[in-house]
């Protein structure tokens, strides 16, 4: 089955999409929602994390999604030690999810697919971008984050025109209508991908 990778920098609207192709019956696996899962679920991540963070990293049983974050944010070297317990996990847990599949192909939305080196992991990838001002907009709106912030946040990720190199589909996504357009567009040559 055809492995289809959808990622997008922060406000780019990747979930939109995401959306758009189960619309289509075509399953779709969030790598973010599930990683936040396992972590709150899995005694084996949550005994690494305490050990790694400290007991902050949860708050009453459940993750400390903020702590964590003001952890990371700006030491790449943590932030590579919790990937690194967090992302096998993850991995193994798609593929029992993969194994229970039945469709011409399956999407795996995750946000950092090229900054991890994982583009081997995928038949196709394909990319949201939007302009940056909608971008930090939708953030804002969403999390009700500051511009600063979420600036910030952008600046850390890898650019839209590096990663629309190593991309093999591209979706702009300023207006939802035009996004979906392109999404059909990209759908159908999966399809008959699907079938060679």
């Amino acid at each position: 089955m055809m492995i289809v990778g959808l990622t997008g920098g922060i406000g780019s609207g990747k979930t939109t999409i995401a959306k758009w192709f189960q619309s289509q019956d075509i399953p779709v696996y969030i790598a973010d929602k599930e990683a936040k899962a396992l972590m709150n679920r899995s005694k084996v991540i949550k005994r690494k994390l305490v050990a790694l963070f400290g007991e902050d990293a949860y708050k009453e049983g459940k993750l400390n999604r903020e702590y964590l974050a003001s952890k990371i944010f700006n030491d790449k070297t943590l932030l590579a030690k919790m990937n690194a317990i967090v992302h096998p996990k993850v991995a193994s847990h798609f593929n029992r999810w993969l194994k229970k599949q039945d469709s011409p192909y399956v999407i795996k939305e995750a946000a950092i697919i090229f900054e991890n080196n994982l583009e081997y992991q995928y038949n196709y990838i394909i990319t949201v971008v939007a302009d940056k001002k909608l971008r930090i907009e939708r953030v804002m709106k969403r999390d009700n984050a500051s511009k600063e912030k979420v600036e910030s946040i952008i600046s850390n990720q890898l650019s839209d025109d590096e990663k629309i190199k190593k991309s093999h589909f591209v979706i702009k996504n300023n207006k939802l209508e035009e996004a979906k357009a392109q999404a059909l567009s990209i759908h159908q040559t999966l399809l008959e991908k699907s079938k060679k």
